[in-house]
């Protein structure tokens, strides 16, 4: 069952894919803020996903995030998230990643529970333009 207080804890290595350079979002190869984004969302509908009904599934719909230290390929990084709030279907979610040396990234994430089938269908009738 969905309570506040559930939190999520990824870890990976920072790799060149990983890095602005690679990913286009800058010209350094430190780790790309898409790769921090991504692993914040990956932590925190991970965190739930055991929680919910079978069927459902959780969707991003928003991410405020500060940036405030670079980390070099080679570096591990982690990724804490707590679901701070449920309102209905939205879950919002602190976020904190650290690397070896301190903090790196931190801010908030939303997510809304969803019907796996029902949203694809949904977003697939843009396919043939019913949407």
């Amino acid at each position: 069952m969905l309570h506040t207080g559930i939190k999520g804890n990824r870890e990976l290595t920072v790799t060149q894919e990983l890095t602005a350079q690679a990913m286009g979002s800058g010209e350094l190869p430190v780790f790309a803020t898409p790769a921090v984004i991504a692993l914040a969302e990956e932590t925190a509908w991970r965190s739930v996903a055991p929680e919910l009904e079978p069927g459902q599934g959780t969707v991003g719909t928003e991410l405020h995030v500060e940036h405030i230290s670079a980390t070099p390929v080679g570096m591990k990084v982690r990724c804490e998230t707590e679901l701070t709030e449920i309102d209905r279907r939205k879950l919002s979610f602190s976020v904190v990643v650290y690397d070896e040396a301190g903090e790196v990234a931190r801010g908030t994430h939303c997510r809304f529970i969803v019907d796996n089938e029902k949203f694809l269908k949904r977003a697939e009738k843009k396919l043939d333009g019913t949407a």
